[in-house]
């Protein structure tokens, strides 16, 4: 059926853009910290601004922001340098108010902190995380450098350039990415809620979860470095 929007092998593509949004990142972690520290609310939020963010770079991708990227590396080299110091920080922020935070005595309840058996017993989320939240996922997602060279190599792979419109093309690929997305990241919003209650009565859980998702996002940050250099 979508042969005749201009689009070559549509199961195959479907299968692989399930593959990819299944494959765990810094955005989709994120949102499931955010989802079990600060309930569905800020998650959402952050679903939002991980959906706005990847729709941004997906329309930059068409307009062709990834030839200029490419014909000028040390660009590109900068974004994979920035978003690895962002999520460097990120993960190191988790780390730390996990295991030294209270220890120096600077502990903070802010978005950005992880997730405690306290925090879970509350269950209430603070005024502003919400907006803490979709600022930081969308920043999250902007700062991801490989995502525009990614959509354009991926989708350029089955769209059939004798289209009069490969632009509608492009439009439905993006389309039914973001809809597994959407589905998948919703999932993981509603899990993460749930565990709240899981995680007021298993501190070493809910430390053994922050010490998980912290190296993740310290390992994502020191690849995109890796590449950068």
């Amino acid at each position: 059926m979508l042969e005749q929007f201009g689009i070559i092998n549509p199961w195959i593509y479907t299968l692989g853009a399930l593959m990819i949004v299944l494959a765990p990142g810094p955005n989709t972690l994120f949102v499931l910290k955010t989802s079990l520290k600060d309930g569905r609310r800020a998650a959402a939020a952050a679903m939002g601004a991980v959906m706005l963010g990847d729709s941004i770079l997906i329309f930059l991708a068409y307009l062709g922001i990834a030839a200029v990227v490419k014909a000028h590396p040390m660009v590109f080299d900068c974004v994979k340098i920035a978003g690895g110091l962002y999520l460097a920080w990120l993960g190191s922020k988790v780390i730390w108010q996990t295991f030294l935070a209270k220890r120096f005595g600077k502990a903070k309840k802010e978005a950005g902190t992880p997730i405690t058996a306290h925090a879970a017993a509350e269950a209430q989320p603070q005024k502003g995380s919400a907006l803490k939240a979709f600022r930081t996922a969308l920043i999250l997602s902007l700062t991801n450098p490989k995502a525009i060279l990614f959509y354009v190599s991926f989708f350029v792979q089955f769209i059939d350039e004798s289209y009069a419109h490969t632009g509608l093309s492009y439009l439905i690929l993006a389309l039914i990415l973001q809809t597994f997305s959407f589905l998948w990241i919703s999932g993981l919003i509603t899990v993460g809620a749930d565990c709240l209650k899981l995680l007021a009565r298993s501190p070493g859980v809910a430390k053994l979860g922050n010490t998980a998702i912290g190296s993740m996002f310290l390992f994502f940050a020191s690849k995109l470095m890796m590449d950068a250099m």
